[in-house]
């Protein structure tokens, strides 16, 4: 792909055109999951996407891993780091649930109630897991553990949230 004769300005603002569509949707989707406001969701994907093109080597462009990695940052320095939306509970309970209608009001609200209770980590792992859609093996990139650690944290706290689900009536049965 890259040859001598190649304008590294060119080359660069090439890479960088394929990393953004690439991963746009995907960063501003984990960003949607807990900022409310439109305007500070496009606001922090400007901030990762500058970060990027400020850090972006052509040769070795950064992935999606990388780039939660820089959209985590800028929501921790933004102070959303815990809260979670209710459209982030309904991916959740349909997670956890499986495919149905539309969860009502009530059970959205269960969700957001058994997420608030989970540790800090088992929530992550799970809204990671369901909203953002990541697999087991990213999940663990993402958070620098072992994938082993991320399965049996994704298992507990999905035995978590369908307990809390349980208790309030949301889940009848599995």
């Amino acid at each position: 792909m890259i040859t001598g004769s190649d304008d590294p300005k060119s080359l660069r603002d090439e890479v960088f055109s394929t990393v953004f569509d690439a991963h746009w949707a995907a960063i501003r989707h984990h960003i949607e999951g807990v900022v409310v406001d439109d305007g500070e969701v496009t606001q922090i994907v400007s901030e990762v996407f500058v970060t990027a093109w400020a850090r972006l080597n052509p040769r070795k462009p950064m992935g999606r891993v990388w780039l939660l990695r820089a959209a985590d940052r800028a929501l921790r320095a933004r102070s959303h780091g815990a809260s979670t939306r209710s459209s982030t509970a309904a991916a959740v309970h349909e997670g956890i649930r499986g495919p149905r209608d539309e969860a009502d009001a009530t059970e959205q609200a269960a969700v957001l109630r058994a997420l608030s209770v989970l540790p800090v980590r088992e929530r992550r792992i799970i809204v990671l897991t369901y909203w953002d859609g990541l697999s087991v093996g990213e999940i663990a990139e993402l958070a620098r553990i072992s994938v082993a650690r991320v399965r049996k944290t994704l298992l507990r706290a999905q035995e978590h949230v369908r307990e809390a689900l349980r208790s309030e009536g949301v889940i009848v049965d599995d």
